[in-house]
């Protein structure tokens, strides 16, 4: 798992069935002090994440399909909470 930023969304005018419905978010992983490390990706929402809220994003793609209950669902990267405080 990874605490990221959602630094934006995905709109698609074209996309997989299994899609249908999941917002994707635009995530941009954070070090412990919370300030950008590494490239952006995308996520699947499962928690209503919005712009400018820490997530916490699982990055394990078996364990990201199970949310899809789909073994096939092609899918690395779901946000699973919203983080209120990191303490240290």
């Amino acid at each position: 798992m990874k605490i990221c930023r959602v630094v934006g969304n995905v709109t698609t005018s074209l996309q997989e069935p299994v899609y249908n419905g999941v917002k994707i978010m635009v995530v941009q992983p954070l070090d412990p002090e919370l300030k950008p490390q590494g490239e952006t990706f995308l996520s699947c929402d499962f928690v209503q994440a919005g712009p400018g809220d820490i997530a916490l994003v699982e990055t394990e793609g078996n364990a990201a399909r199970q949310l899809f209950m789909n073994d096939d669902a092609p899918v690395h990267s779901v946000i699973v909470g919203i983080v209120d405080e990191v303490q240290r």
